[in-house]
């Protein structure tokens, strides 16, 4: 099974100002956040971001918050308790007129679901952790990049990552994720995917 751009969502989680200097390879995975939301953009993939408890941890750093289209506030470890899940499924629209009665060729499609959720964060072993359970008990297929990830010490982000695989979640890279969302190399996107990369 592949990452498909057309079914998938990025939500970068808690890449704040305050935490990141205690982060391990805080700076790498700060880094690969970027190209992940910059990835994300090539493709039309929404990216949403967390922010845990603003006040005291402060905002997303610049460059990784601009790539949000959204952000969510959060006191909740897991953002999926403060609402995320609202974001990551399409509502259902309610009929307009008379639609059914159309024919087949006039009718709007409905919205496509994206069931599937690319997430990377800090801390690994806490607010990613607990979002990431949350959206595969909320049903939705969970792709988690561990080179965009990371906890205070080693220890957690390694713990967190068997923790996930176990649950079922799958353990990627950041180039995996690029090179599954193009699929080919005579994909037009091809070579800014290189350039964000290298």
């Amino acid at each position: 099974m592949l990452l498909d751009a057309s079914q998938s969502q990025l939500v970068l989680i808690d890449y704040q100002a305050q935490l990141m200097p205690a982060i391990f390879e805080a700076d790498a995975v700060a880094q690969n956040a970027v190209r992940l939301g910059k990835m994300a953009r090539l493709f039309e993939v929404p990216v949403w971001g967390t922010e845990h408890n603003p006040s005291k941890l402060g905002e997303t750093v610049p460059d990784i918050r601009a790539l949000y289209q959204r952000t969510l506030p959060k006191m909740h470890f897991s953002g999926m308790e403060e609402g995320l899940g609202e974001w990551l499924r399409v509502p259902p629209k309610a009929p307009q007129g008379n639609a059914r009665s159309l024919p087949k060729h006039l009718q709007k499609p409905a919205a496509e679901e994206r069931n599937t959720v690319v997430v990377a964060g800090c801390e690994a072993h806490v607010c990613l952790l607990q979002t990431a359970l949350d959206l595969l008990e909320d049903e939705f297929e969970v792709w988690v990049v561990t080179d965009a990830c990371s906890s205070r010490t080693e220890r957690n982000r390694d713990a967190a990552f068997d923790r996930l695989a176990g649950a079922g979640a799958e353990l990627v890279t950041t180039e995996m994720v690029g090179f599954e969302w193009l699929r080919t190399a005579e994909h037009p996107a091809f070579p800014e995917v290189l350039k964000i990369i290298r």
